[in-house]
């Protein structure tokens, strides 16, 4: 008994580990696609991405945010990164953000990971 309650606390928890585990400097190679857009620093087509880990969405002052995004209520933890890079239109219908998204599990993970030494 005790054996299969801590495989499945392995189990719940390893979805979470595979996130944190992306490769920040894959990600900054996979980000290219998002600079035509997205800078840390300062805000331009899209919004400042520095602090964007754990902020909560459509709360940086001075953009321009989409009325959806806007009533989200998201905060941009790495769940949420996760399903907003892998398709943004779904996580939040009505976006301004154009970028399909990442076909690609793990190029999200390597994303993450690079957004979050952007602090």
């Amino acid at each position: 008994m005790r054996y299969s309650v801590l495989g499945a606390l392995v189990a719940l928890l390893l979805p979470a580990a595979a996130h944190a585990e992306g490769d920040a400097a894959a990600g900054e190679k996979a980000f290219a696609p998002c600079k035509a857009c997205h800078a840390f620093g300062k805000s331009g087509v899209g919004p400042d991405l520095t602090g964007v880990v754990g902020r909560k969405a459509a709360s940086l002052e001075g953009y321009s945010y989409s009325a959806p995004l806007k009533a989200s209520g998201i905060t941009w933890d790495e769940a949420n990164l996760h399903e907003w890079l892998k398709n943004p239109k779904a996580k939040v219908a009505g976006t301004k953000m154009v970028f399909p998204g990442y076909p690609d599990d793990k190029k999200i993970d390597d994303v993450i990971a690079y957004l979050s030494t952007k602090k």
